[in-house]
């Protein structure tokens, strides 16, 4: 059916899952938008927004998680039941969609199932049918085994890591689909897959070769005859067969896509040994006596293998019991005890439920400065390190915060330690001044993640990666991977050179 304004749904589930984390990301995990509320979350949908009006914009159901464990099965078959059952309802009631976007992450892992996405790509075609333009927008730690590519018309990622382009490449998604339904119909597809899985850590664009290589991915997009083209990394911290580097060139020129898809995953290919961490890389203490032993201040220390932003449970205890060990936080921030002492340092964080609200009852009873003795974390993942005793002085506690619940400070020593009832990650100065912490006049400032996000980065005087255990190990072959695809580098050794060549879909 043709209409005036094409009719174009939203729907999808993000979330990136660890197979290596013992976390389970169920209903709890999930943020549920529908209707008006989901077309309202795109800021490029916005009531003013040139695109706002270019179509009927159609919220079916957008499922969001922050990164963790795999999904539950009835929790994915239910939200992908209710997707399916909402666009038959419809398409019943108004006729077929011209268009869908479908939002997804690409590294969702559901108990008992590979590749979930392309399940959920496949039950959205089926309903839809083959007339109606299906545009796939992604994160690039996501992976793209044949059959998603195939179920997709367009299909494209972010290019930037860290992700500061992702609500540009949703809206790029948007843009290349309204255009195709103008004109076009759906375009011809490049694909392949390249035998390289690596850290996001360590193919971040905000140094070579990852750079050079996305720059250039950036201009194959405007090639004549090219759509959109599209490289995606992988994702290191789920043991799928699918999880492996992916390349995706669409466009109506058969031979430009071919020939760019081929060179883009061949560059990728050659750079495989070239790609290193994004900041200085150790192990904890020699990460921890580098930060002390520098000038600059703050001094960030990122707790990588625990990292909630890549799938790791959050409440791994390995680094901070360490932490309450260290005597240079031993003294308080007057540095009023032991000769070694008198540094402060800030620990971002541990989501553990039962302790956060005793230490909360504490606070109401008792207000602030009162002590606290409580057994903290390693509920969820105590495989690095068990349970640790977190003896201090409560200096804040607020409730209400919409990703951690209750925040609690806790101060031992020089060290202050942020205990939320739920997972959050970290990332922006306003998270640790809205509970009264001063990162930027504290010595050491240890957060759980990755690559540093944008106002972090900005801020850090200096930093290193901590190479720590846990759910997302930046250390991958002591993860126990047994089920990628062989051979995949750095995982197996390789006989002869891969074949690149791209398939045309």
């Amino acid at each position: 059916m043709t209409h005036p304004r094409p009719r174009v749904a939203i729907a999808g589930m993000s979330i990136e899952s660890s197979t290596f984390s013992p976390h389970r990301s169920g209903w709890e995990a999930f943020t549920l938008r529908r209707g008006d509320e989901l077309v309202a979350h795109y800021p490029f949908l916005a009531d003013d927004a040139p695109l706002r009006d270019a179509a009927t914009w159609t919220g079916v159901l957008h499922a969001r998680s922050l990164p963790g464990g795999a999904v539950p099965a009835e929790v994915y078959e239910a939200v992908r039941d209710e997707i399916v059952a909402s666009l038959h309802e419809q398409q019943d009631e108004h006729g077929p969609y011209d268009g869908v976007l479908l939002d997804i992450h690409g590294a969702m892992t559901v108990v008992g199932r590979d590749d979930a996405e392309t399940d959920l790509a496949a039950a959205v075609r089926a309903a839809v049918g083959p007339g109606t333009l299906i545009s796939t927008t992604m994160d690039l730690h996501g992976n793209v085994p044949r059959e998603l590519a195939q179920a997709s018309d367009l299909i494209t990622c972010y290019r930037m890591a860290p992700h500061e382009d992702a609500w540009e490449t949703r809206e790029r998604a948007a843009t290349n689909l309204l255009s195709r339904l103008r004109s076009g119909g759906a375009p011809k597809k490049a694909w392949l897959q390249v035998p390289v899985l690596l850290p996001g850590e360590k193919t971040s664009t905000r140094i070579e070769p990852a750079a050079s290589i996305y720059a250039d991915v950036a201009r194959v997009a405007e090639l004549p005859g090219v759509v959109d083209a599209a490289l995606w990394v992988g994702y290191a911290w789920a043991d799928e067969p699918s999880c492996r580097a992916a390349v995706v060139v669409t466009g109506d020129d058969e031979d430009v896509i071919v020939r760019e898809a081929g060179r883009l995953a061949r560059r990728y290919w050659d750079a495989r040994d070239e790609f290193v961490f994004v900041a200085p890389a150790a192990p904890y203490e020699e990460s921890l006596a580098a930060a002390l032993a520098s000038s600059a201040r703050p001094y960030f220390l990122s707790d990588s293998g625990d990292n909630p932003t890549a799938g790791g449970a959050g409440d791994v205890t390995w680094t901070l019991a360490r932490l309450l060990a260290e005597p240079a936080f031993a003294a308080g921030p007057d540095g009023s005890s032991p000769d070694d002492g008198g540094r402060t340092a800030i620990y971002a964080s541990l989501p553990d439920a039962v302790a956060a609200r005793e230490v909360a009852r504490t606070w109401a009873e008792r207000g602030a400065g009162a002590e606290v003795d409580v057994e903290v974390g390693a509920r969820v993942d105590d495989g690095p390190h068990g349970p640790v005793r977190l003896h201090g002085v409560v200096e804040h506690v607020s409730e209400g915060d919409p990703a951690a619940g209750i925040v609690a400070v806790v101060r031992v020593g020089g060290l202050r330690v942020i205990l939320t009832e739920r997972r959050k990650p970290y990332h922006l100065e306003s998270d640790f001044t809205s509970i009264g912490l001063d990162p930027r006049g504290t010595d050491v400032v240890v957060v759980k993640i990755g690559y540093l996000e944008p106002e972090l980065y900005d801020m850090a005087a200096d930093w290193m990666l901590m190479l720590t255990p846990g759910g997302v190990d930046q250390d991958l072959l002591r993860l126990g991977h047994h089920r990628l695809t062989a051979p995949t580098h750095p995982f197996h050794e390789f006989g002869s050179a891969p074949d690149l060549r791209p398939e045309l879909l």
